[in-house]
């Protein structure tokens, strides 16, 4: 299998407000470091995942929608819980309606996203796309 990585930040605020989260369930500030890999088990006629500018774009798209935003006022998160996790799959879902518009996308097996708050912890979903 082979993959490609590309990696933004972005800054949210939320809150999560359940006991289990202790001091987080107010409303406080997280920045994020966003790691999406995409994954596809032979490489295209060019030898390449699929471009890697085109793959940082649609990252950017898809972090633009979360950046500097309070998650407890975004509607895709409406009634819902933002932890990081959450977070993860919502970004792996919207960078495939994104990338699989293209022939290279088409072709992926799937992606990983990993989300990193600080560098002693991370949180991440894997998304597995259907074969083509």
């Amino acid at each position: 299998m082979f993959s490609l990585t590309v990696r933004r930040h972005f800054m949210i605020a939320h809150s999560l407000p359940r006991e289990a989260f202790g001091p987080a369930q107010g409303l406080h500030g997280a920045t994020f470091v966003a790691e999406v890999s995409f994954r596809r088990r032979r490489l295209n006629d060019d030898a390449i995942v699929l471009d890697i500018g085109a793959a940082g774009g649609i990252l950017e798209d898809v972090l633009a929608d979360l950046n500097y935003k309070n998650l407890d006022e975004h509607p895709a998160f409406k009634g819902k819980l933002s932890t990081t996790e959450a977070l993860a799959e919502h970004i792996a879902q919207a960078v495939a309606v994104q990338i699989t518009q293209t022939p290279d996308g088409r072709a992926l097996a799937g992606i990983d996203v990993v989300l990193r708050e600080n560098p002693d912890a991370w949180a991440g979903y894997s998304l597995e796309l259907p074969a083509k």
